[in-house]
C-alpha cells in the first residue's frame, strides 16, 4: 500500500466489498448492530470527558487481526475518533 493509495476514491465495488467483510466479521464475533451502536455510544461518552471529538466522523468497526499465539485470526476493534480539541481542566 502506497501513501498515494490513502487518497484514492474507493469504487462502489470496493465500498461493497468493505461492508460484506465487516458484515462478516460482525457475524463471526456475534456482535450485532445495536451491540455495536451501544459500544459507540459508551466511546463517545468516554472519550468525550477528556477531548472534544467529531461524534459523526467517528467511524467504528470489528476487524480480523492475527493473534499473538498463532492461533489464526481474531476479532479486533477498531476506532477512529476525529479529535477536535483536547479538554483542559481548570
Amino acid at each position: 500500500m502506497s501513501v498515494f493509495d490513502l487518497f484514492k476514491k474507493k469504487t462502489s465495488s470496493d465500498v461493497a466489498k468493505d461492508r460484506l467483510k465487516l458484515l462478516l466479521v460482525s457475524d463471526r464475533a456475534n456482535c450485532t448492530p445495536e451491540l455495536m451502536e451501544m459500544i459507540k455510544n459508551d466511546i463517545i461518552k468516554v472519550i468525550s470527558k477528556y477531548m472534544e471529538i467529531d461524534a459523526e466522523g467517528l467511524d467504528i468497526q470489528i476487524t480480523q487481526t492475527e493473534s499473538d499465539g498463532n492461533n489464526g485470526t481474531v476479532p479486533a476493534l477498531y476506532a477512529n475518533i476525529p479529535i477536535r480539541d483536547l479538554k483542559h481542566k481548570e
